[in-house]
């Protein structure tokens, strides 16, 4: 009976992970506007990333994540955002416009087995359920494997 229930946890665990994340998907990062701020940073027109990256990037990490930028060893459970605003110019400044999309990088060494450990997700706009990726090689992984010495990882933290 005992074993019985432990199955029944286990399976009921499983199911809320998968409900919580989209079947299985990287779940939109909750709360992500209140974990460290890693950088900032503008593409311009012109940058060979401008399209379709040209906007404002704000980078945020969680405590996992952290250790990983100050250790370089990523442990599973990183996740990284990358929050991506388009901009408006006038007054002799930048200035945030709406929001293009919403990136994340989840470290899961097991499951990300073909991507280097990263599973890699985008949000639309200012939804949480608009899925922008259908290929993590292809629309992600491909770019990130010129930083294999960094783990994948572009952006370093700002001291």
């Amino acid at each position: 009976m005992k074993l019985r229930a432990i199955v029944g946890v286990i399976a009921i665990s499983g199911f809320a992970f998968a409900a919580q994340a989209g079947e299985g998907k990287i779940a939109y990062p909750e709360g992500y506007r209140d974990w460290p701020h890693v950088k900032s940073m503008v593409i311009l027109e012109g940058h060979d990333l401008a399209d379709p990256f040209q906007g404002i990037h704000h980078l945020y990490a969680n405590e996992a994540a952290l250790a990983g930028y100050r250790s370089g060893n990523w442990p599973d459970g990183a996740v990284i955002v990358f929050d991506l605003l388009k901009y408006a110019e006038g007054g002799h400044a930048l200035q945030e416009g709406d929001r293009k999309l919403i990136g994340v990088m989840r470290r899961e060494t097991a499951r990300y087995t073909d991507t280097g450990g990263w599973g890699y997700e985008g949000f639309a706009g200012d939804s949480k359920t608009k899925r922008l990726v259908s290929d993590m090689m292809g629309q992600c992984h491909g770019c990130h494997t010129g930083q294999e010495k960094t783990g994948f990882v572009f952006s370093k933290l700002r001291k």
